[in-house]
């Protein structure tokens, strides 16, 4: 069609259907990263060079965060408790501000804990202030935070260890009375007991624990396996009861449902986001390098599906320098919230070849992964 037929703003609005913009895996270097929607922008944070301080990457584009210039938000003190090691960041906008979750010692991982920032601003990459330091009476050994909000109320999750030792690392819930402060005691939602969750240990590893919201379903997605191995990937949860403090209430798949390839290795850690029109689900993960690489990482992004039972399924790992179309903006830019409301997926995961690696303990398939996804079993 004829430029001068269709008009310039037309024409362009209708570009990305017709030019199919594209971008390839990695994103850009990085570990543990989180990303928001805002307004019309993107965020990221994720564990900085040197793990020092937190910084946030914006964007307009999901694909270009990795790369995009980032603002110091908040500098930690010389010395102290919450010093040293600051891990795996994440931005969340509860009840009206901006806070920082992020995991922190004293130059030892024995002490790690976790620890609230709180923002001074509606902006996003504005500073934040040092709030205070989340923890239940026990007071153990944790990391990873998150939120899960269920029905107007907030919750804490984290991967901790049950004493004092590093025996493994479990996946913990807590009540919040506000977004700085933990009512009552934690309750276990998973533990490292399938053979995978235990692969590269001890200790044996779930942490990372990312809330995934389908219509009225609730999943929490983790990260299962030693994470300075190959054999790190996601495994799944699935709230089946009312109560998320009820560790009856959660329901483990039996098997990982992102996992190693011949080429990818250690993916892991991820988060949710929509396409800027809001009509994709996107995962946002880590891998490492090359084969053996360990912590040393890079960032990727890939649009998943849901199957027809309402259950997420994230694929494989796209290989590295496989062109993916670029998250949908051919509706009309969403002004999200920052945790999105749930909805579904208006477009099928775009399907590449790659060869699974044979990674999975025997019994289970090639992929690592459950056959029937809807399948799982309880909480031992």
């Amino acid at each position: 069609m004829p430029l001068g037929t269709l008009g310039l703003s037309a024409w362009l609005a209708l570009a990305p259907a017709v030019i199919g913009a594209s971008f390839t895996n990695p994103i850009g270097p990085g570990n543990d990263p989180w990303v928001i929607r805002w307004k019309d922008a993107y965020y990221l944070v994720a564990t900085g060079v040197g793990k020092r301080g937190v910084h946030v990457a914006k964007a307009a584009k999901l694909q270009d965060l990795a790369r995009a210039p980032k603002t110091v938000v908040w500098t930690p003190p010389d010395t102290g408790m919450w010093s040293k090691e600051q891990w795996a960041p994440e931005l969340h906008y509860l009840d009206g501000k901006w806070y920082i979750y992020v995991a922190a010692d004293d130059g030892s991982n024995d002490n790690h804990r976790i620890y609230v920032l709180e923002g001074q601003s509606q902006d996003p990459q504005g500073a934040f202030t040092f709030k205070g330091k989340l923890a239940v009476a026990s007071d153990r050994w944790a990391i990873d935070a998150s939120i899960l909000t269920l029905k107007g109320k907030h919750y804490l999750i984290w991967s901790g260890w049950e004493g004092a030792v590093n025996g493994a690392q479990n996946i913990y819930i807590a009540a919040m009375a506000n977004p700085w402060t933990l009512t009552g005691n934690r309750a276990l939602v998973s533990r490292p007991d399938y053979a995978w969750e235990k692969r590269g240990g001890p200790p044996s590893v779930n942490e990372g624990p990312e809330a995934l919201y389908h219509g009225d379903d609730v999943f929490l997605v983790y990260s299962g396996a030693a994470s300075w191995t190959d054999y790190y990937c996601l495994g799944m949860l699935r709230l089946v009861g009312d109560d998320p403090m009820d560790s009856a209430a959660w329901s483990k798949y039996a098997k990982p449902v992102f996992s190693p390839t011949e080429t990818v290795f250690g993916p892991g850690h991820c988060s949710f986001v929509k396409s800027p029109d809001g009509t994709e689900d996107w995962i946002v993960y880590h891998a490492a390098v090359t084969s053996g690489s360990g912590w040393t990482r890079n960032l990727r992004i890939q649009k998943f599906a849901w199957d027809k039972l309402g259950v997420p399924d994230f694929g494989i790992p796209v290989d590295e320098g496989v062109d993916l179309e670029e998250p949908s903006y051919r509706g009309a830019p969403v002004r999200s919230r920052a945790r999105p409301a749930p909805g579904p997926l208006g477009a099928s995961l775009r399907a590449f070849p790659s060869q699974p690696l044979l990674l999975a303990p025997e019994g289970e398939d090639a992929l690592g992964r459950a056959a029937s996804p809807a399948v799982f079993s309880p909480l031992p």
